[in-house]
């Protein structure tokens, strides 16, 4: 048992590192003990909130009573974003919030992030200058297995998920599930204003309204920036390269239930 005491930044560097060592063998099972500022896939995942070493002994008691109680666990594919690997990217807007989140003052926690969420939302009402940081579009096209592509334009954000949550309760990645071996991309191409207004649509799993976004859940897309630069966030970590970006389908993590 691979136990990992961080949020959700630190649980995907150290899957990443892990995932390149072991390569095609099986992983160990995973188990997410929280104690970072983000926690997005343990909240997905359902697992109980506490401190690492209240949880972390939980395991462990799970563990000793193993042979009469098996350890329950549950898998989810993580994403190969260029070379690292994730539970969820995104750039535009995405990586735009994230970038404002690590600006506010007090360090990063679950308050500075509704406080970001809510000033981005004051500032779109009117037009002011946080939403224009983090509502910076990412211009670029997308081209996807089935050989179809998105065109090149201005998009609000492109983001995916192997799983249906992206922080603070919301589920964009609704479709997660849908096809084994997929990922739910998205393609958001309106305003900020015309995100700020579908917003409760997507804290309870529902689509967007028609014209709003593009989506499929492809195995493999690849993204190209305008520029040649991809701005980008995965699982909370901002992230910067050069050239296209290549988003496959990863292996399958088996995560335990703790």
């Amino acid at each position: 048992v691979l136990g990992i005491s961080g949020g959700d930044g630190t649980n995907h560097v150290t899957l990443t590192g892990f995932i390149d060592v072991y390569k095609s063998q099986s992983l160990p099972r995973v188990a997410f003990l929280r104690g970072g500022t983000m926690n997005t896939v343990a909240n997905h995942l359902g697992i109980p909130r506490g401190k690492p070493e209240g949880l972390l002994d939980r395991l462990v008691g799970a563990y000793a009573e193993r042979a009469v109680r098996p350890l329950a666990d549950v898998e989810r594919n993580v994403m190969r974003i260029g070379t690292t690997y994730g539970f969820l990217f995104g750039t535009g807007a995405v990586y735009g919030f994230l970038a404002e989140y690590y600006r506010g003052g007090g360090g990063p926690s679950p308050l500075v992030a509704a406080r970001t969420l809510l000033g981005g939302i004051g500032s779109a009402l009117v037009g002011g200058e946080i939403v224009s940081r983090i509502a910076a579009p990412f211009r670029g096209w997308v081209e996807l297995e089935d050989g179809s592509s998105w065109e090149e334009r201005d998009y609000f954000a492109v983001a995916g998920g192997t799983i249906d949550q992206i922080g603070l309760d919301f589920k964009p990645f609704y479709r997660w599930a849908e096809r084994p071996g997929t990922f739910h991309l998205l393609g958001i191409h309106t305003s900020a204003m015309g995100f700020v207004a579908d917003l409760p649509r997507i804290w309870r799993a529902e689509p967007m309204r028609e014209g709003k976004t593009y989506e499929a859940t492809p195995a493999r897309a690849r993204l190209h920036s305008s520029d040649g630069t991809m701005r980008y966030m995965i699982d909370g970590d901002l992230h910067e390269s050069k050239g296209p970006l290549d988003v496959t389908i990863g292996p399958r993590v088996k995560i335990l239930s703790i």
